[in-house]
């Protein structure tokens, strides 16, 4: 009789739990779809209006070759190589990526690009791995916290200049680092090791950078004096793998290596030599202090602001948490000691690097006393404790809750204005001096136009064709980038696209803004010039400053008069701003 009537009062408590852990479970499903419903509407709408651009074609490209048992070929990456980039050479159409960036992780979602070959999967993949990742950070929030604060971490992820920024752009490899870097944590933290070295071997799988972050967690195992052989063995491992893969692995790949990457973010570091090494580089860095304190803190002001758009989103919790400064400050070392605007643009890919460590100091700053991850021994202050990093009792008040809401509804805000990947390009001019604003109907309409162009390129055809034009048209084995019409052969020998299509108007309407596109434009009308007077190709179709060129053929008599004033006008227009600039000088 006791028995039963314990088991009454248990009753209600127990399917008080189950309510709550239900609803918990809808709010997550709730903040994961209005993710992925607001990412998908508008990253499809990028990719359908013609804004994806060269990287994403390049990585579909990989993907389809892939599934055809051309394992990681890319003609378009080779247009990349030092070969390429340093002496003008004709990219081959068997060029191994793996010899520019080691991703074997690509494996593991071919099965997903077999069901559905196209450059739109790579859209998709992109986003359900960011949300997974959002995912696993609920589970790895709920180790230590109640799900009101779990709750509030997700939607800072969810909300994060870092997380919609990046996934608003092309298709990159680092949008598997949260799924697979927060995995590992968990796992850590559940003390499942053959899991977490698994994920460990993912993390690493996904490029060969990626060991960096690896070390920022090792780092702070070894610190906080948690699991401290871990964390020696994981730096170990990390940085021995990025050596090793960069070193030794990418040559067996490619005879280009390495990369012109290494010696455009880190050449200050080793002036003189053409393709630095990573070891080359860590010596560089070693032997000229100076260069890499100026890197660190120069200019200052950006390099705040940078970090406050990290921070916002977890109402600036990762500032004062010792964790996210050591995991993520490796990774940040990284970005920090890089040349060029892109390393520090927060809505670029290289941002999600940090991602983890801030999310994971988060955490662990909002954990209890009780919940502390480290063992510290009794009458003995650890180096932790002597640097002031222990914790307290940590509360949630009303206050700061709405404060935290407001933080992530002003995280969302900014990065919406900001117009990540040019995601949102019709709301906003992108420039108001010089003038740039294209309307939704207006690209529309551009839109339809390059489509037809597209259809009229058979499938199987070899096709040169301009920046935003690639991704669409990389579902093939031959493809570059216009004015680029060579590439050779399985054999080395060189042959010519069948098929070149340009989008002049849109390179027009930016030149006043790139210097890029200025560039490229001036240097595609003097080979459009060159092709039609040696009349190795045809100018078959010409419409909105859209132009379609095949090999072997004569030109149509009413595109090749259209292109007369065409041409004019686009003379005229990048004269017109040779003149501003040199004005503004």
């Amino acid at each position: 009789m006791a028995h039963l009537i314990s088991l009454k009062k248990s009753l209600p408590e127990r399917n008080e739990s189950n309510q709550n852990h239900q609803a918990e479970i809808k709010w997550l499903l709730i903040l994961t779809a209005v993710f992925c419903s607001f990412l998908l509407i508008f990253s499809l709408h990028r990719y359908y209006t013609f804004y994806a651009s060269y990287d994403h074609g390049l990585f579909n490209q990989i993907f389809w070759n892939n599934l055809h048992g051309r394992w990681f070929q890319s003609s378009l990456t080779g247009e990349h190589s030092a070969a390429g980039v340093f002496h003008n050479e004709i990219p081959p159409v068997n060029f191994n990526h793996l010899g520019q960036h080691f991703v074997p992780n690509f494996l593991l979602w071919l099965p997903i690009y077999a069901l559905f070959p196209s450059p739109v999967t790579l859209v998709v993949l992109q986003i359900g791995l960011m949300a997974a990742g959002g995912m696993v950070l609920y589970a790895l929030a709920r180790h230590y916290l109640e799900p009101t604060l779990s709750l509030l971490i997700t939607a800072g992820y969810f909300g994060a200049y870092a997380v919609i920024g990046p996934t608003f752009a092309n298709f990159y490899e680092h949008c598997q680092i949260p799924l697979f870097v927060f995995s590992a944590l968990l796992a850590m933290e559940k003390q499942r090791w053959w899991v977490f070295w698994l994920m460990v071997a993912f993390t690493l799988g996904i490029r060969e950078d990626t060991g960096i972050i690896l070390f920022g967690i090792g780092l702070y195992l070894v610190l906080s004096r948690r699991h401290p052989w871990v964390g020696v063995a994981l730096c170990g491992v990390s940085f021995a793998y990025v050596a090793i893969i960069t070193s030794v692995v990418s040559l067996h790949f490619s005879s280009d290596t390495p990369p012109p990457y290494m010696a455009g973010r880190f050449g200050q570091y080793v002036p003189g030599i053409e393709s630095p090494t990573t070891l080359q580089v860590l010596w560089g860095m070693l032997t000229h202090p100076v260069e890499v304190l100026k890197s660190l803190l120069t200019p200052f002001d950006r390099r705040v602001m940078y970090l406050l758009g990290q921070w916002l989103p977890l109402a600036f919790v990762p500032a004062l948490s010792p964790p996210s400064w050591i995991i993520a400050g490796v990774p940040l070392l990284a970005l920090l000691m890089q040349s060029g605007m892109s390393a520090l643009t927060i809505t670029l890919r290289y941002s999600v690097a940090i991602v983890p460590g801030i999310f994971y100091g988060a955490i662990l700053w909002w954990a209890t006393p009780s919940q502390r991850p480290m063992v510290e021994p009794m009458g003995k202050r650890s180096l932790w404790q002597t640097l002031g990093f222990t914790y307290r009792t940590r509360q949630l008040t009303s206050t700061f809750r709405r404060f935290w809401i407001a933080c992530i509804a002003l995280s969302i805000l900014l990065v919406t204005l900001s117009n990540p990947n040019q995601a949102f390009y019709f709301l906003l001019p992108e420039s108001f001096n010089p003038w740039l604003y294209i309307t939704l109907p207006r690209q529309w309409e551009h839109s339809q136009v390059l489509r037809d162009m597209i259809r009229v390129i058979p499938a199987d055809a070899s096709v040169a064709a301009t920046t935003y034009l690639i991704p669409p048209l990389s579902t093939r084995r031959e493809i570059s980038r216009f004015p680029n019409l060579q590439l050779k052969d399985e054999q080395g020998q060189v042959q010519m696209m069948e098929y070149a299509v340009a989008d002049l108007w849109r390179l027009d309407q930016y030149q006043p803004l790139f210097k890029g596109d200025h560039q490229r434009l001036s240097l595609i009308i003097a080979r459009m010039d060159e092709i039609l007077a040696q009349k190795a190709y045809g100018l078959v179709h010409l419409q909105d400053g859209v132009v379609l060129l095949q090999k072997g053929v004569p030109s149509q008599t009413e595109s090749l008069t259209a292109w007369a004033p065409l041409r004019q006008d686009l003379l005229a227009s990048l004269e017109k701003t040779t003149l501003k600039r040199r004005t503004k000088q």
